[in-house]
Order: structure tokens, then C-alpha cells, then sequence
């Protein structure tokens, strides 16, 4: 069953609706593209942003590792 698409579509979502309300209440407003970036990611790569959320001081640090993320792929 966690092989399945639908099951990894859920995880996905749900791991993005946590890590966007992290996102929100560490940084109040950001820019809606980069949210958009961030709901592109892998599951296991919100998982990862999740962890390394707590080291961020600034929105600069988040779109740094995004962009590390694009560079991975």
C-alpha cells in the first residue's frame, strides 16, 4: 500500500500542509511562488525541509535550500 500513488499523493499532501504551516508561522508572509516551489517537492524532501526548517533564521536561508534541492534533482 505505501508503494501506491495515491498513498504517496496523501503523504505528500499532508506533509506539505504541515511544513506550509511551519513556514507560515516561522516567516508570517511568503511569496506565493515559493510556497508554490515548496509544494513541488518530494515527500521525503518535505520531510528533509522539515528538519532543516528549525536551523532557518530567514526567508533567504528557506529559498537557498530550495534552490540546493532544484540543483540535486
Amino acid at each position: 500500500m505505501k508503494e501506491s500513488v495515491i498513498y504517496q499523493d496523501i503523504v505528500q499532501k499532508e506533509a506539505f500542509k504541515l511544513i506550509s504551516r511551519q513556514l507560515k508561522r516561522r516567516f508570517s508572509d511568503i511569496d506565493g511562488s515559493l510556497v508554490e516551489q515548496v509544494r513541488n517537492l518530494s515527500a521525503e524532501q518535505l520531510e528533509n525541509l522539515g528538519e532543516a526548517l528549525l536551523a532557518f533564521l530567514e526567508v533567504a536561508d528557506l529559498v537557498a535550500w530550495v534552490e540546493q534541492q532544484k540543483e540535486e534533482k
